[in-house]
């Protein structure tokens, strides 16, 4: 199967529905969409210490792939597969400080860089050990607090992903915000994470699905920008609501700023609050399953619960249920593709581009 996306906006029709509800098309993804892309994974606090160690699995029920960060001793910061290559044990269950690694099921130890060191009751293998003995190191890079693994081959390092946004909003102190444990949440939505995405990428919804959240906006003002590797939906605030108090380098130097909604392709949106930054991650479980996960990083903990960013889980609710009833209709006999609005789905039109020209050709 070939989606084919026209690139102008005004011309183009929707991505077609099978893109959400085929099997096949979804299986394809995983390595070329996901397994191609910069994965969030975790922040600083997780491997603070010389000795860290944190097992973590890159998107369950997509990739599934077992990993590890780990911090030597010499404070080099590394990520490697967390498969023994003795047998395939996982060779670390469970975060802590470690001196090495060592696999429970039959002894072999690793170094935290990932190198062989020795394995029991292996006198007389032929070209024991080699360079295979060794845990696979995966592509691993940072942005600020915030680490960020590639399991498969890529071509764009992550700093030029993140190139457009630090001109922006480069001026706030993102290493310096705290992550609030008693705010994060996860929900299950049952549709495709494409519908997630999308949804996410319009304001065009706003004044229809969520009348809260319109009353915090200037939606005449809201307007989307596209960046090389994602875009920024700009959100003015409404009067008397919160809004960032910008430097006189910003762009938007003078205009009352109430969010700087930030997606990179495919699943990473960074939404930035005069309070701090929610990291919502789009986790793709099945063709109409979706994990969503809203990490809360605070800065300004007096601005919470208050404008654009003031009530998060209710605008979340309110966006799974229409992102439900669009995976319903997607099913339909009778509906494929649709047009988009030039004002209003810019955004979109760039996400259905990108994800026809990471699936290729079949």
């Amino acid at each position: 199967m070939k989606f084919e996306m026209n690139p102008k906006i005004e011309e183009a029709w929707t991505i077609p529905s099978a893109f959400y509800t085929d099997e096949g098309v979804f299986e394809l993804g995983k390595e070329r969409i996901f397994g191609r892309s910069w994965q969030f994974v975790t922040w600083e606090d997780s491997v603070r210490v010389p000795g860290s160690v944190y097992p973590f699995t890159l998107l369950p029920g997509c990739l599934d792939e077992p990993l590890l960060l780990t911090r030597s001793r010499e404070d080099e910061v590394f990520c490697l597969s967390n498969v023994c290559t003795h047998r395939g044990n996982l060779v670390c269950e469970g975060a802590g400080v470690e001196n090495s690694l060592r696999c429970r099921y039959h002894g072999r130890k690793f170094g935290l860089d990932g190198r062989f060191q020795s394995m029991p009751e292996f006198e007389g293998v032929c070209g024991f050990p080699a360079e295979s003995d060794n845990l696979p190191r995966v592509d691993l890079d940072r942005w600020r607090q915030f680490f960020f693994v590639r399991a498969g081959v890529g071509d764009v390092a992550l700093a030029k992903i993140f190139e457009e946004l630090e001109a922006r909003v480069g001026w706030l102190p993102v290493e310096e915000f705290e992550f609030d444990e008693s705010g994060r949440r996860d929900y299950l939505v049952n549709a495709h994470w494409g519908l997630y995405v999308e949804n996410y990428l319009e304001g065009f919804h706003i004044p229809y699905v969520h009348a809260a959240l319109n009353a915090t906006l200037d939606y005449g003002s809201y307007r989307t920008e596209l960046l090389r590797h994602g875009n920024l939906q700009l959100g003015v605030a409404g009067g008397g609501e919160p809004a960032f108090d910008l430097p006189e380098s910003s762009p938007d130097f003078g205009q009352r700023v109430g969010a700087y909604y930030y997606w990179f392709f495919p699943n990473l949106m960074l939404n930035f609050y005069p309070w701090g930054l929610s990291v919502n991650l789009i986790q793709p479980l099945g063709v109409g399953r979706t994990k969503v996960t809203f990490l809360p990083f605070v800065w300004r903990p007096e601005l919470r619960g208050a404008g654009a960013g003031g009530d998060l889980d209710r605008v979340e609710r309110e966006d799974e249920a229409i992102v439900e009833a669009v995976q319903r209709g997607l099913r339909s006999r009778f509906y494929d593709r649709g047009r988009y609005s030039v004002k209003r789905e810019a955004g979109v039109h760039q996400f259905h581009c990108l994800a026809a020209e990471a699936l290729g050709s079949e």
